[in-house]
């Protein structure tokens, strides 16, 4: 009995591997969703265009500029997706615990931490009719918190087909090398990170700095540029458990090459990216909460040559190969700041 009920519990795992690897691993062509009068009944239960028929009808029009835009970064995506993956692991549904779902408005939106995902949440809120007015009138801890927004993960895998199908998909990517460097500082170098400085700082400096104060080894207040990268490259990290999600590569939390995304947003073009993906779900005059300030690109850029400058070519190279992907599929230069030959 014991060993047919083993046999049982593969051959179901087995199925729901199956159904999420068939969801995934075709491509959906961007198409008009509405030529399947079941599936228009079936979305939001009314009907209207939808966010993914709206971007349909701006790719027929040349004048769209951003649509255009868009579409480039979607085929050299999917491109270097054809040219750098060769196995592919079958998605479980814990892999898709980062894709949100707002089903009101037809959205599916991976978020990745550091490239202003906070606000996207949010946004999300206020669309949803959770936070009613201006979305930056919501508390951060509100917009993180969990059970708020529902997860792509929490469907069945019919469910999760049918939105792959129907609803807009879409991320918000940043140069890797500043979103690390946006992560060490806003982490673990800023006194407001108490509870993250005591669960990984204390566990950096445990391991890295032999002599380190009984106060650094508790507190973890203090770690050092270096020493953080050092715990990243450390193969004892991931073999215990999973990067956090602050610092693990935007692929590996979106899966952009097994999930077909319809908009890939850049930290760099934010303001035009958000309301673009805005206008597509019918709220226009919703404005995205703190775009980046004035020089807010330069200052992301300049911290991470200030970071980066005392680390050792050898390191900058290990570290480049951990986040080479990342790099790859979202069309990022190396920096110029590295020193990698």
């Amino acid at each position: 009995m014991g060993r047919r009920c083993w046999r049982q519990r593969v051959l179901a795992a087995a199925c729901l591997g199956a159904a999420l690897l068939l969801l995934c691993a075709a491509p959906r062509t961007l198409r008009p969703v509405f030529g399947n009068r079941a599936l228009s009944s079936s979305w939001l239960g009314r009907e209207r265009r939808s966010p993914l028929q709206k971007l349909y009808d701006l790719n027929q029009n040349p004048r769209s500029t951003l649509a255009e835009v868009h579409r480039q970064r979607r085929d050299l995506l999917s491109s270097a997706c054809s040219r750098h993956t060769r196995r592919q692991h079958l998605l479980q549904p814990e892999d898709l615990r980062h894709v949100l779902v707002d089903d009101a408005h037809g959205l599916l939106y991976c978020y990745v931490p550091k490239v202003a995902c906070t606000n996207w949440k949010r946004v999300l809120l206020a669309l949803s009719g959770q936070n009613r007015g201006d979305p930056r009138a919501i508390p951060a801890h509100e917009a993180h918190a969990p059970g708020r927004l529902p997860s792509l993960a929490d469907f069945s895998p019919a469910e999760i087909n049918r939105r792959l199908r129907a609803y807009l998909t879409f991320l918000f990517v940043r140069e890797p090398f500043e979103r690390l460097a946006s992560a060490y500082r806003n982490k673990l170098a800023r006194p407001y990170s108490a509870a993250f400085q005591r669960r990984y700082g204390a566990r950096i400096i445990q391991r890295l700095r032999p002599r380190a104060l009984p106060d650094a080894r508790a507190r973890g207040h203090d770690v050092r540029f270096a020493e953080f990268l050092a715990y990243l490259l450390d193969p004892r990290t991931r073999r215990d458990e999973p990067f956090n999600e602050h610092w693990e590569r935007a692929h590996a939390l979106c899966h952009p090459c097994r999930l077909r995304y319809d908009v890939v947003g850049k930290f760099e073009t934010l303001a035009e990216d958000a309301a673009f993906v805005l206008g597509l779900a019918g709220a226009p005059d919703l404005s995205f909460p703190g775009p980046p300030r004035p020089r807010g690109a330069a200052a992301s850029r300049d911290l991470a040559v200030r970071l980066f400058r005392d680390i050792s070519p050898f390191y900058q190279r290990r570290l480049f190969d951990l986040y080479k992907m990342d790099f790859l599929l979202f069309n990022y230069s190396t920096p110029s700041y590295l020193r990698l030959h």
